[in-house]
């Protein structure tokens, strides 16, 4: 069968790669892709965002299934236009994807359904703002209520710096935010795939969100990650399955708005139990990465099993029992402005290794491969524990040649800690 791609970053890369795998494919379509993704795939000049554009090369070039990787079409609903066509798709509609792009949607229904989440405040001014902080005290934690790209969140640990991030997202008009107590724990990412009635668990990994090393500096979309998580045990991911996946597709399902779709839920692992974060209706990027590195069986079937509400019937996933780790090279300057243009060489050096190389942020210019974007690729290596796949993901991107280029050098720490001890 022929399917369309829909991204260019890492996370479709990767995806791509898996997708490609399938016996069952014909032709992979990709719109836009990158030069990575050229390697697995048809790139085409589509603009995603001209939903009749897209559904007219589905009917031209007989695509059966439409992946959505990044979750701005779906906010945008892209997924429901493609439906209306009677076209095959991976994510879900535009009032299911409220569970990413609104935090405050993501709340509400929280305490409708009773899913155990950090206490908040929905606020649309400043002022408002201001006078929610002081129930929470200090530390507080501030989101900008629709996408931010993995960055839209501040973790305020003084006045000055709630009052800075307050400033910052209210800066325009029509600014909302959502304050939210503080939780203490460790975080992980659980994945789970839902047809709206159906419900598979799709894997474990945990991110690396802060620009430095020991967690230190900014929050970026994410400097790498790890899969599985050890941490979520699989008591704790059968209690988040029950306690907080369940009831919030039971609880879309009954408002008329089924979730369809990757579900993927950033956990806090608290001293009560696990407690919801966030939801992003896409897989992450980077975790991705490192889930399509450890799966062993078709993509394709799963995700087309999603599509067409078969998930019910659909063999569970097989994953590897090896760890994946995936180190992010981005470009001086990210998560701020970053520079651009920067020459890479060397990925079949490090591919060479045994390791995978997935492109986000590059493209070509002339014959030469260069950096277009902040996180620029992933490199991407298995191993025995968590200790052996950062050790084989670093001797790897220690071969690429990226000098305008930067990465952190502990991904992974807390777990290597953990199996030193």
């Amino acid at each position: 069968m022929n399917v369309l791609l829909i991204g260019s970053g890492g996370r479709e890369h990767a995806l791509a790669w898996k997708l490609a795998q399938s016996p069952r494919l014909d032709t992979l379509f990709a719109a836009p892709g990158n030069p990575g993704i050229a390697n697995h795939a048809e790139l085409v000049p589509l603009k995603v965002e001209d939903h009749g554009a897209v559904v007219d090369f589905c009917r031209a070039r007989a695509v059966e299934l439409v992946v959505v990787g990044p979750e701005a079409p779906l906010v945008a609903g892209l997924a429901d236009d493609l439906r209306a066509a009677g076209i095959a798709v991976f994510g879900p509609s535009k009032a299911a994807a409220q569970l990413e792009g609104s935090k405050g949607f993501t709340k509400d229904l929280c305490a409708r359904a009773d899913i155990p989440t950090a206490g908040y405040a929905r606020v649309d001014n400043i002022e408002a703002a201001r006078a929610a902080l002081t129930p929470f005290g200090l530390p507080v934690v501030i989101k900008a209520d629709g996408l931010a790209a993995g960055k839209g969140v501040t973790i305020a640990m003084t006045p000055d710096e709630a009052e800075a991030a307050l400033t910052a997202l209210f800066a325009e008009p029509g600014g909302e935010a959502v304050i939210e107590e503080f939780l203490s724990g460790e975080e992980a990412s659980l994945f789970v795939l839902t047809d709206g009635d159906a419900i598979m668990a799709f894997g474990s990994a945990q991110d690396h969100k802060r620009v430095g090393d020991g967690d230190t500096g900014p929050n970026t979309g994410g400097m790498g990650a790890y899969s599985p998580a050890p941490v979520l045990t699989a008591a704790l991911e059968q209690r988040a399955i029950d306690e907080i996946i369940r009831p919030t597709v039971a609880a879309l399902a009954a408002e008329g708005t089924p979730y369809s779709g990757v579900l993927y839920a950033g956990l806090m692992l608290t001293n009560t139990g696990p407690k919801l974060i966030e939801y992003n209706c896409r897989f992450g990027d980077p975790e991705c990465q490192v889930l399509m590195a450890r799966l062993d069986s078709d993509l394709l079937d799963t995700l087309l099993a999603v599509a067409r509400g078969q998930l019910a019937d659909a063999a569970a996933p097989a994953f590897s029992d090896k760890t994946a780790l995936t180190v992010v090279m981005a470009a001086r300057g990210y998560p701020g402005t970053p520079e651009t243009g920067g020459a890479i060489d060397g990925i079949d050096r490090a591919e060479a290794t045994g390791a995978t190389v997935f492109q986000a942020g590059t493209r070509m210019d002339g014959d030469r491969l260069v950096s277009s974007g902040g996180r620029v690729l992933a490199v991407t290596a298995t191993g025995d524990s968590v200790t052996q796949a950062q050790s084989a993901a670093y001797a790897a991107l220690d071969r690429v040649e990226f000098p305008t280029g930067f990465c952190r050098r502990d991904i992974g720490w807390r777990e290597v800690e953990r199996e030193r001890a």
